[in-house]
């Protein structure tokens, strides 16, 4: 009885009152999912009886009446209500069968009511009876998985106030008098197995062993019915968590490789971090059974995320990471044979194809390399599932699926789980299913729950998708099962880490724990299942492995970080690793090629398609554009995309709103005005043998989205993956992403990625969170020295960690997508596209700008008059994107077209040194200005100026032109924009202002 006093005691929360409304509330009259209401009982009664609902012989209709009335007496018709009372009492069909109260909702008279109880004394009792057997049976469905606590302190110390089963019971109108009673089952549970009724003992016996043994199941707030049944049909079946000797054996010894892998660690390196799985050693043969389960129903490969516990075990044990190679990273002493910085060792990834032993295929698995940021990795992760499950052909997610670990503290603290999980059902970003493992460490980072969490379990996001979560404790059994395993962490945060200081009394209980493998062993040792000898042969056999490998890595002199890629990408390039050419193509289209894009970009290729007006009147300029050789913005867009699209490389764009585009420039998905959800993407219509166009307005998210893309950039080179920011300002919450994954991704894991940030930036007076992206932030990240100068350009691209270009022109920016492809390695591309310009009548480009010999312009010199007299020129004023227009207009005004030289960086990373020394040297009497439309704090002087003084060797001082200093990034108010502007234009063609200051 102590085990049905602690059971219940834990079950409490659930009243009568709670039960009897979640249940109207979850299924009021449910029948298959579907809702039903029940009529007022007319003929039905004539020759029926509450018995025959069982068996059988009445109608579906009335047999589920029944059912529903047993759940909640209210769910039925009053008429019904009576009926069923008396029918369960032993009355006759006549007897049972009484008149319903007034329609006008009077209660049952007085005397009638009277009349009814004498005759039927055991009418109440048996109704209460049975929905307290229907509470208590929910109640463990709702509560039962909180009864898990490895360490026996969930519930706190021994209280003195223990109250009896007897009282327990009471709760529920119940006393151990019913324990012996036999009570039919309802229909919502399957603990009966092909019994339909049981006595109440048996009843909570097997409610226990179903929900509160080694494994428990947060299933209850499901609407679904049918997948509440079928949970409860694998769970509450007597008998079902069975396992065969083989695959005990096998779990064991996958335990003794988990445990004894850490043990070997600790003796070897006792002083070293490794956040090492002490505590959670059942997460291997958990995350192994998964993947052998998986494979037996066809899965191909299998991406895998996970924080930095118990990483090298995973690495060693699941992924089947060479043991010397993952031992000598404990070496201080090693030398990185590869470019780039590394990371610690326990943020490396890895990608491994092997045989499955079990299912004796093969079998493909990456564990993804990540920062501390922890969730940060999720969005990835689905993203490179999804990008293998597309280049595949997988529709239905039945070969390539993804496996997330999370923290308990951290699944449920960082936004980005949510913004993932939120992901998970939009069509261009499903992955179709996902398994996440929860581990549940009883404490957050070196908090404990009550201070970190606000919440009873680490899993609240799944009533937001509404996945089954599993709360196994740790141990293997039914590990294919597990969602979120109840653990702990024998050595607090990490090795060095001192967890008494902070909870003193869940480490005093952790001591006394024996581990899970000796728990296990002993159990399997009292079954007969495997003799001490085996145990022990077992454990020596891996200890021999470890050691030999651990003589190996002491050969080891030289650390490969490329042995750790996750995301390869063979035969793209050279043995060595280095790029198959340096030299620079042209990225030029013949003219035939343009038009026949541009027409395309012009059309509707669907028959019977009706757009809207205004559209046609798009189209139809875009046509006549083609006609004047020419193109705005988003038509150079269309032809870079449609060439590469031709030439067989997959596009995928995403965001918010980028199928029409934030400004309503793009109109890449056309709508039938006519057919609801009808489409047209006339840029698949591009050629018969194109490779696929994806573009996806994304939800409105950054973090996760970016994340994703991210991640689908990484599965293969040959595609090109744009994400564009609605603003170029809304990157910021995605800046972990940026900061942690794009920026440093080559140098930290050696790991290229070719992915494209469309980022609208310019300051047109639309206030601060909608003027810059922050060019200054991207600038700061570059890894070029700005006091060298260098030699080869093509080299600068090869070298660089990603590459920054600001646009003034639609040739520019055709020229640079194709680029993107068209090199022979991938960086990151970082664009800071424009707003205004997207329809300025001086922002277009000429056909003969993209013609074949054309290329990438990384700086546009002045053409005007001031190239006729050089040496006459008083100022150059460098400068990047939109602000050129303004200088532009603002010299037409004054009539400084000879005396003042206007220049255009349009790549900022890597600077164009040699370009721009042409220019200096060639106006050798000119003032060297920067301008720019930022405040002085942000955008480019900062990144600019010491590199222009490199170029001309320091002989000439830089001056600046722009706004002064400001916290916010631009002003709420249009007039001081434009007071503001003019005042910069006014000193940039000033000739005498920096006379005056020098």
């Amino acid at each position: 009885m102590q085990r049905l006093r602690t059971t219940v005691a834990r079950l409490r929360p659930i009243t009568a009152t709670q039960t009897a409304k979640s249940q109207s509330q979850a299924r009021p009259t449910a029948v298959g999912g579907a809702l039903r209401t029940f009529e007022p009982m007319r003929s039905y009664t004539a020759s029926v009886s509450a018995e025959p609902f069982l068996n059988g012989t009445s109608s579906n209709y009335v047999k589920e009446m029944y059912y529903a009335w047993l759940e909640n007496p209210r769910s039925v018709h009053k008429s019904w209500d009576i009926f069923f009372r008396n029918a369960n009492a032993g009355g006759s069909p006549g007897a049972a069968n009484q008149s319903p109260p007034p329609l006008g909702g009077a209660a049952l008279g007085l005397a009638n009511a009277q009349a009814m109880v004498g005759t039927q004394p055991n009418v109440e009792k048996l109704v209460e009876d049975h929905l307290a057997v229907q509470s208590l049976v929910r109640a463990y469905q709702v509560r039962g998985h909180h009864i898990l606590d490895p360490l026996g302190i969930l519930a706190g110390p021994p209280s003195s106030d223990i109250i009896t089963s007897n009282e327990k019971l009471g709760f529920y109108g119940l006393d151990e008098t019913d324990l012996d009673k036999v009570f039919r089952l309802p229909t919502t549970t399957f603990i009966g197995g092909s019994e339909s009724a049981l006595p109440l003992r048996e009843i909570i016996s097997r409610l226990e062993m179903a929900y509160c043994q080694s494994i428990g199941v947060e299933f209850m707030f499901i609407n679904d019915l049918e997948q509440c049944q079928w949970i409860r049909h694998k769970f509450e079946r007597p008998g079902v968590m069975q396992f065969t000797l083989e695959e005990k054996r096998t779990l064991l010894t996958r335990m003794v490789r988990s445990t004894r892998f850490e043990e070997f660690l600790q003796r070897k390196w006792s002083s070293e971090k490794r956040f090492g799985l002490e505590g959670c050693e059942s997460l291997i043969p958990a995350l192994k059974t998964i993947i052998d389960k998986s494979s037996m129903n066809g899965v191909e490969s299998i991406i895998m995320g996970m924080p930095h516990r118990g990483r090298l075990n995973v690495l060693a044990n699941v992924i089947r990471k060479e043991l010397d190679q993952i031992f000598c990273q404990f070496d201080s002493k090693l030398e990185a044979a590869d470019e780039g910085s590394g990371d610690v060792k326990y943020h490396l990834g890895m990608w491994h194809r092997r045989i499955n032993r079990v299912t004796d295929r093969n079998i493909t698995l990456s564990l993804m390399a990540n920062p501390s940021h922890l969730e940060a990795v999720d969005p990835v992760v689905q993203g490179k599932t999804k990008a293998e499950q597309f280049y595949c052909g997988d529709t239905e997610g039945k070969r390539v699926m993804s496996i997330l670990l999370h923290g308990d503290a951290a699944f449920a603290g960082q936004g980005v789980v949510y913004e993932t999980f939120h992901l998970s059902d939009l069509p261009s970003y499903t992955t179709h299913g996902t398994v996440h493992v929860v581990v549940n460490n009883q404490v957050t980072h070196p908090a404990t729950p009550p201070t970190a969490l606000s919440i009873t379990a680490p899993t609240p996001l799944e009533g937001y998708l509404q996945p089954p979560t599993y709360h196994p404790e740790t141990r293997p059994s039914i590990a294919h099962k597990i969602s979120a395993t109840v653990c702990y962490r024998r050595n607090g945060h990490n090795e060095m880490d001192e967890p008494m200081f902070t909870q003193p009394l869940m480490y005093k209980q952790i001591k006394m724990q024996k581990g899970v493998l000796q728990k296990y062993y002993e159990k399997l040792l009292a079954e007969g299942a495997v003799s001490r000898q085996d145990y022990e042969e077992e454990i020596a056999k891996y200890d021999k492995i470890c050691e030999e490998a651990h003589a190996r890595s002491e050969d080891e002199k030289i650390l490969h970080i490329k042995h750790w890629l996750d995301s390869p990408w063979p035969g793209f390039f050279n043995v060595d690793g280095h790029p198959k050419s340096m030299t620079s193509l042209s990225t030029g289209l013949p003219e035939e090629e343009l038009v026949h894009i541009g027409y395309m970009a012009s059309s509707v290729p669907v028959e019977d398609f009706t757009i809207h007006r205004g559209l046609s009147r798009i189209l139809k300029g875009r046509a006549a554009m083609v006609g004047q050789r020419v193109c705005d913005w988003a038509l150079g867009e269309y032809m870079a995309f449609g060439s590469l699209l031709k030439e067989g490389t997959h596009i995928r764009l995403s965001g918010q709103d980028v199928e029409r585009g934030t400004f309503s420039h793009r109109h890449h998905v056309l709508h039938d005005q006519n057919i609801d959800k009808r489409i047209c993407i006339p840029m698949n219509h591009i050629s018969p043998n194109q490779a696929p166009y994806t573009v996806c307005n994304s939800s409105l998210s950054e973090y996760g989205v970016l994340g994703f893309e991210l991640g689908f950039a990484m599965a293969s080179p040959n595609a090109l993956v744009l994400w564009e920011a609605q603003f170029g300002d809304f990157h910021n919450t995605a800046q972990c992403i940026i900061d942690q994954f794009i920026c440093p991704g080559q140098a930290k894991w050696v790991r290229q990625n070719g992915i494209v940030l469309l980022l609208p930036h310019g300051m047109e007076g639309m206030g601060p969170e909608h003027s810059s992206a922050r060019p200054e932030r991207f600038l700061q990240m570059c890894n070029e020295d700005p006091d060298t100068y260098p030699e080869f350009a093509v080299r600068q691209l090869y070298d660089c960690n990603w590459i920054i270009v600001n646009c003034s022109t639609p040739a520019n920016y055709f020229h640079v997508l194709r680029r993107q492809i068209l090199q022979p390695f991938r960086k990151p591309l970082i664009v800071f596209t424009p707003k205004s310009l997207l329809r300025h009548p001086e922002a277009k480009s000429s056909f003969d700008d993209m013609l074949p010999g054309t290329h990438f312009q990384r700086l546009i010199p002045d053409s005007g008059p001031v190239c006729e007299k050089p040496e006459g020129v008083k100022r150059i004023v460098f400068c990047t994107g939109k602000v050129y227009y303004e200088l532009i207009r603002e010299r037409n005004n004054r009539g400084n077209d000879d005396t003042v030289a206007i220049a255009r960086i349009e790549q900022l990373s890597p600077f164009p040194f040699d370009q721009v020394k042409v220019e200096t040297d060639r106006y050798p009497n000119a003032d060297l200005v920067w301008c720019q439309e930022e405040h002085k704090n942000q955008g480019y002087y900062d990144y600019v100026k010491p590199r222009l003084r490199t170029t001309v060797d320091r002989t000439r001082p830089v001056w600046y032109v722009g706004r002064g200093p400001a916290a916010a990034p631009a002003t709420g108010n249009k007039v001081a924009h434009l007071v503001e502007l003019q005042r910069f234009l006014d000193t940039a063609f000033n000739l005498d202002a920096f006379t005056e200051q020098s």
